[in-house]
């Protein structure tokens, strides 16, 4: 644009305002509107769709060929082997004797038999852990420790063999 001298700022501007208003018609008429229906003339300009050679499947027959797939499916799995309590047993070391299975053995009972060195043990612990969530950090945890290190020893020297 070409600036004369004794044009006002005013009247510049104006121009210029135009001259931008005239572009983005230009630019807004060869690309149509965005937010204006399309004039019926313009639906004539455009290329006809191609015909579909198949129509699309119905849900149904959609559905009913996942039915199918399932159903055999489900039929395959119960005709295949699977292991059950009818089955021979695997392939391993022969059963014993039929002799040794005619008498019962009896079975032992075991008693637990815990030394008490090892239950002053898991006392002491106890106390430890306790003074120790309760944030005592003075003698009194000190002691308690060891208390605790000296019944764990004790208990681990009296229950090995």
């Amino acid at each position: 644009m070409a600036t004369n001298p004794e044009e006002r700022p005013e009247e510049q501007q104006r121009r210029e305002l135009e001259e931008i208003r005239r572009k983005f018609a230009e630019v807004g008429a060869r690309l149509g509107s965005a937010f204006e229906p399309a004039s019926p003339d313009e639906d004539d300009q455009l290329p006809p769709a191609p015909p579909l050679d198949q129509p699309a499947r119905p849900r149904w027959q959609w559905l009913a060929a996942i039915t199918l797939i399932f159903v055999l499916g489900t039929g395959f799995g119960y005709l295949l082997p699977r292991s059950g309590a009818g089955d021979p047993p695997a392939p391993g070391p022969p059963p014993p004797p039929a002799s040794t299975l005619a008498t019962p053995q009896p079975i032992p009972e075991i008693r637990t038999v815990v030394p008490r060195v090892c239950v002053e043990a898991t006392r002491r612990g106890d106390e430890t852990i306790h003074l120790l969530t309760i944030k005592v950090r003075d003698r009194r945890l000190a002691d308690a420790l060891k208390a605790y290190t000296l019944a764990s020893q004790a208990c681990r020297k009296e229950a090995s063999p």
